[in-house]
């Protein structure tokens, strides 16, 4: 096992009995004290068997992100000490490194049959947040950390901070909670802020990609706010209809397979299956995002509008 492996277990040590109470807390909320939200035990079991296979599957493959950061420290420009500043310093810029990586996941395919698992229920929950896929080193965004470490971070406190904004990221999930403090909004992304982000709505796509500072959204651009007259719909553009662990982890992997073995593709469409945009097609048959949105009506610079508002 791995020294990365090790670390993402001790987080997780102290944080899932954390996980499991609040789930428990908010299905009683919902249940007895009728909180927003919606009772499933089904989609919540499957969200948390991935989760479980999840923390093996990547703890297991982890070495492969530790060697490359550790080959990397060598061309350090200069080692940082381990102080408060420094840990700080390092939180901050890997979470715009996570933002980094969860845009490329929503907008390039390979990466996305990963992230999709995540997106993958109807509902939201902090069930949900457990829902993750087994694949992560090997969608290529782990690179996005080497920066860090030429800049003077040690590998191991870029991957604890990592493990951090995953630990904030888990409350971020459920319907229970409306919206935080105005101050804390504009800052911090918020349940209300990453409703937004797992609704399947055209307004709402590509949108609210923070982990633990929403800033990020609002600098370039991806800033979209809950609207209280269109709750978000969760879940993706075309939904699964499965409930079949096995088949929502392989499902997209196994689309992108078909489409590449095509008959009288060039090579570079069959490239552009894997790396461009979810919903690209050779010959437009099929919607990306963008389309969506563009027959919503909503562009561009309409959404720039409504974020600046």
């Amino acid at each position: 096992m791995t020294l990365e492996s090790l670390i993402s277990l001790d987080i997780l040590y102290v944080a899932a009995p954390i996980y499991f109470a609040f789930i428990v807390i908010e299905v009683l909320a919902i249940k007895y004290f009728k909180r927003p939200g919606q009772l499933e035990a089904r989609d919540d079991a499957i969200s948390i068997f991935m989760g479980v296979v999840s923390l093996l599957s990547n703890g297991a493959a982890a070495f492969l992100t530790l060697a490359m950061l550790v080959w990397a420290q060598q061309f350090q420009i200069h080692a940082l000490p381990l102080t408060v500043s420094t840990l700080i310093a390092c939180f901050i810029l890997d979470d715009l490194r996570y933002y980094l990586h969860h845009r490329i996941a929503h907008r390039c395919r390979w990466p996305w049959a990963m992230h999709i698992i995540h997106h993958s229920s109807q509902r939201f929950s902090f069930a949900v947040a457990l829902r993750q896929g087994w694949t992560k080193h090997f969608t290529g965004t782990t690179v996005l950390k080497i920066p860090l470490v030429l800049i003077g971070f040690d590998p191991l406190m870029v991957i604890f901070c990592g493990g951090l904004n995953a630990v904030y990221q888990f409350f971020l999930h459920t319907e229970t909670v409306d919206r935080m403090p105005r101050w804390f909004e504009a800052v911090f992304n918020t349940p209300s802020h990453h409703r937004v982000h797992h609704g399947k709505n055209p307004k709402y796509l590509d949108a609210n990609y923070a982990g633990t500072l929403i800033i990020w959204d609002k600098m370039f651009g991806t800033f979209v706010p809950e609207d209280i007259k269109e709750r978000p719909d969760y879940g993706l553009v075309k939904d699964f209809e499965t409930y079949n662990p096995f088949r929502i982890f392989i499902q997209e992997y196994l689309s992108i397979a078909n489409d590449i073995t095509r008959r009288d593709l060039s090579l570079r469409e069959r490239l552009l299956y894997i790396l461009a945009p979810p919903g690209w097609s050779h010959d437009g048959s099929r919607q990306t995002s963008l389309d969506i949105k563009k027959s919503a009506g909503i562009h561009p610079s309409s959404a720039k509008a409504k974020m600046s508002v």
